[in-house]
């Protein structure tokens, strides 16, 4: 690989063209993935091994926590940051084949287009991830969760079954969707810079 290769892909494409997407991506890349795999797995880690349902059997409540949980929140929020990096990660390919230089971003219309687009594509992709966490997982973790086990046992239709630290998972929810919150209205925000920088009124960096 060329050293200008090498150079145009370090200037161009590792750096958002503005400060707004250089913030979003300190607080993309760090405090949210931090935040999912440190606590996450503090949180989520042993989850499985502590559900536990009444009458306490491993088949239960195997069955009853796949039911309960037919994604693990964890993989669903790794998913969703990967997917989310997905139309970035495809405008820095591009800039970095095309040798485009960062102010080249701002100045050039098509480059300016080109990247306003993945900004959009990023946060339409934020809001598909935040309805279905919401279909998934709903704002609260309840202490309780009734289970159907019609399925697999004759003697019982519906047993409770005991979700381990209800609270603490319930608190990391918010947080997830906070974060979501968050990165929308950042996206939102670098968006609106462009606009102001292609309109003369803010300077360009």
């Amino acid at each position: 690989m060329s050293p200008n290769y090498m150079r145009s892909f370090s200037e161009g494409c590792l750096r958002p063209p503005t400060v707004i997407g250089q913030f979003h991506t300190l607080f993309f890349g760090s405090v949210r993935m931090f935040f999912l795999g440190v606590l996450g797995f503090a949180v989520y880690g042993n989850e499985a091994l502590h559900f536990s349902c009444d009458p306490d059997k491993r088949e239960v409540n195997l069955f009853c926590y796949n039911q309960f949980r037919p994604i693990t929140p964890q993989v669903f929020w790794a998913l969703q940051l990967v997917i989310v990096l997905v139309p970035g990660a495809f405008f820095h390919l591009y800039a970095a084949c095309k040798s485009i230089k960062q102010e080249d971003i701002l100045q050039k219309s098509f480059y300016t287009g080109f990247y306003i687009f993945s900004v959009f594509l990023r946060i339409i992709l934020e809001v598909v991830a935040f309805w279905l966490q919401i279909q998934l997982f709903g704002f609260k973790v309840n202490a309780i969760y009734m289970c159907n086990v019609g399925a697999l046992e004759k003697k019982f239709n519906i047993i409770r079954c005991m979700v381990p630290e209800h609270l603490e998972k319930t608190i990391f929810l918010i947080a997830m969707y906070t974060f979501t919150v968050i990165t929308v209205i950042l996206c939102v925000a670098e968006i609106f810079e462009i606009s102001c920088r292609r309109l003369g009124f803010l300077k360009s960096q």
